[in-house]
């Protein structure tokens, strides 16, 4: 999964974001750092019933807040999210080229943009996409 921290990257690089269901973020700065939270349409949750583990099933989550504004969370995308993210920004600039490889635990998105070969190296494909996605939104990769 993404970090947090190429998240916000991504974010400030102008990475616009129309919540949908299964996506995950983030809520940051709230004491919430290391928790990841997904949109869905039923709230269920692992626990211990009479010594047994159960998914359980509630209307509302005990601890629930009122509400949050999208622009004070940070969005997580997969790395799906992250490739068609690319693929639809990198198809306005004509017939670029992208590709994907992985060798000796590093992976490379690599990206051809007006007859330049670019290159973006992580430990994780998300994260290579990240670099890749923040740098054609005009961000630092």
């Amino acid at each position: 999964m993404l970090s947090l921290s190429s998240a916000q990257q991504l974010k400030q690089a102008g990475l616009d974001w129309t919540p949908a269901l299964h996506d995950f973020f983030a809520i940051p700065d709230r004491g919430f750092d290391n928790q990841v939270f997904v949109i869905s349409d039923v709230f269920a949750i692992v626990e211990r019933l009479r010594g047994h583990l159960a998914v359980t099933f509630h209307g509302s989550a005990e601890w629930a807040l009122d509400h949050l504004f999208v622009a004070d969370l940070v969005w997580l995308p997969t790395e799906a999210q992250l490739r068609e993210q690319l693929e639809q920004r990198l198809a306005v600039q004509g017939q670029p080229e992208m590709k994907l490889s992985y060798t000796q635990d590093v992976y490379t998105c690599e990206l051809r943009i007006r007859g330049e070969w670019l290159r973006f190296t992580a430990s994780d494909a998300s994260e290579a996409y990240a670099a890749a996605l923040s740098y054609v939104l005009g961000g630092d990769p």
